[in-house]
């Protein structure tokens, strides 16, 4: 399997993106690496996976994305789902899902068992940067470019962290 960062910038290249990446010290907080690449944090778009509890046997599991500056709010991921709970997954099934250590992931699918959610708060940034698969490496594309290719089901599901 080819590394996370390689398969993303082939999509980007092969789906004519605008981005740019940049190289950076290894850092995957969301407060710290928006400090090293220069952006704004609500410009920073952070993805989590998390596991989705539809009913006592049945998990699915997504990517949530929102703005640097906000959290998950699992109720919104609950109640889009229908579901009956909703949490982190497991470190060791987020990596297996993303390929991606947690802090790299950026907020794209390159695995058909996880869906991609993105607040509409997301949309307010015409640039988007986030970590590109590697925690020394980010990239800042366009919000278009970004929303065309991820093709995210845009739902509320972020609160601003007080």
């Amino acid at each position: 399997m080819s590394d996370i960062h390689t398969q993303l910038c082939a999509l980007l290249d092969q789906e004519g993106a605008t981005y740019r990446v940049i190289e950076h010290a290894a850092e995957g907080r969301t407060e710290l690496i928006a400090q090293i690449r220069g952006n704004r944090i609500e410009q920073s778009v952070k993805s989590m996976t998390l596991q989705v509890r539809l009913t006592r046997k049945e998990n699915i599991y997504c990517l949530a994305n929102v703005p640097g500056d906000c959290r998950v709010d699992f109720d919104g991921v609950k109640n889009y789902f229908n579901a009956d709970s909703v949490a982190f997954a497991a470190k060791e099934k987020a990596q297996a899902l993303t390929g991606c250590v947690i802090g790299a992931i950026p907020p794209f699918s390159f695995n058909d068992q996880l869906q991609v959610l993105a607040d509409p708060l997301v949309l307010q940034n015409e640039e988007v940067v986030f970590n590109a698969g590697r925690l020394d490496r980010s990239i800042f594309m366009r919000l278009s470019d970004y929303i065309r290719i991820a093709k995210p089901q845009i739902v509320k599901i972020a609160a601003r962290s007080q």
